[in-house]
């Protein structure tokens, strides 16, 4: 998207045409589809949507923001279906299934049949978080695992941050779910978010009400503005997988990997999630810049804690993405074409305009207050 200069943007962000739902993407609509023209369908919609940005990279942007499918090379056919083994792969929230590429690549070069799904209110522009509900997300990765299934003796499931908590939610009443593949698993946000829907008492008199961020959304893989529903239907899809686990456990394999640095999720409610969930295939990478600081309470057998500080490389902590996203790509990457600095914006407007930049010895991680003050 074209965008003016970073130093003549004003202080204050401003409502824009994104900034509206499309009328086309708060509800799942794909339930009558096989899955590849369920790919065909979504791309079109946000093709639709993007277009009206003008921007000069489109066709780039619906690949990285479309459901997508791999089969595999190298595989083990099924007893009774064309595939032993498949995976279901859910993006996380105001994310696309951009994030989920490399482990995407990563279980088709095992031999997985691999399905992506982009879960309604993402892929377009931020407008449609306004309006979805956390139901729709749900009969996404319901409707996903229902395609696989219908090829794959095997169903896994794997998310990434709120797209944990949607497998975890689709696992505890599909039997056909044999195992869990969880990243930066967001099971547990801010208490903040249950006063998130309260704008709609008021909203009516300051549209800018139902936001908690404006910002410039620079982005194309990643909204950066964010709405007070989004929070709130995160919050509520939390409440609801917390209280199914306090009736009901958890007796498949279950494969994590998150940072102790997390600011995006309550990394708390991911270890206790992972030492309640006894099965002894489980399995913890906690990347952490103290590795003699080990979790209380959980198995050591069952844990792996990897040193997230490499001075060498100008890294000091892993946030919440930098589980998902290797430094070769080639939009977050090293060297990508992407900084996220938007937690500078609009107050910093300077340090934002800096960041962005990317210059040389640029302290990289998670945005916790004292990597701030660094």
């Amino acid at each position: 998207v074209t965008q003016p200069p970073l130093a003549s943007r004003a202080a204050t962000p401003q409502l824009e045409a994104r900034h509206v739902p499309s009328g086309l993407n708060s509800r799942f609509n794909g339930d009558h589809l096989v899955f590849a023209d369920y790919v065909t369908l979504t791309r079109n919609m946000i093709r639709q949507v993007r277009i009206k940005s003008g921007t000069a990279d489109l066709e780039k942007i619906v690949d990285g923001n479309s459901p997508f499918e791999l089969k595999p090379v190298s595989y083990s056919p099924g007893q009774k279906k064309p595939y032993q083994r498949g995976i279901l792969l859910t993006h996380g929230l105001t994310d696309s299934p951009y994030f989920m590429r490399y482990l995407a690549n990563f279980f088709q070069e095992k031999g997985f049949r691999v399905m992506a799904i982009l879960l309604p209110g993402h892929g377009t522009q931020p407008g449609d978080l306004l309006e979805v509900t956390w139901p729709e997300w749900a009969q996404a990765v319901a409707y996903g695992t229902n395609q696989l299934a219908a090829e794959v003796d095997e169903v896994y499931l794997a998310g990434y941050s709120a797209g944990c908590a949607l497998s975890i939610q689709q696992s505890l009443h599909d039997a056909r779910v044999r195992g869990l593949f969880l990243f930066s698993p967001a099971l547990k946000i801010s208490p903040r978010a249950i006063w998130a829907n309260w704008h709609k008492f008021y909203s009516w008199l300051k549209l800018s009400a139902r936001w908690v961020n404006i910002r410039p959304d620079r982005d194309i893989y990643k909204y950066e503005s964010f709405t007070k529903n989004a929070a709130a239907q995160m919050r509520a899809l939390a409440g609801a997988v917390t209280a199914q686990l306090q009736q009901q456990q958890l007796n498949i394999p279950v494969f994590t990997a998150t940072s102790q640095d997390d600011t995006t999720a309550i990394v708390a409610a991911t270890l206790e999630f992972m030492t309640k969930a006894r099965h002894p295939s489980n399995k913890l990478v906690l990347y952490t810049t103290d590795t003699k600081k080990m979790p209380q309470d959980f198995p050591a057998e069952n844990l792996e804690l990897v040193n997230s500080v490499v001075p060498e490389q100008n890294i000091i902590s892993s946030s919440h993405t930098a589980v998902v996203l290797p430094p070769e790509d080639t939009h977050y990457g090293v060297t990508g074409e992407y900084s996220n600095c938007v937690h500078y914006y609009p107050g910093k407007i300077e340090q934002y305009t800096a960041c962005y930049l990317n210059p040389p010895g640029l302290l990289q991680g998670e945005i916790t207050p004292e990597n701030l003050q660094m």
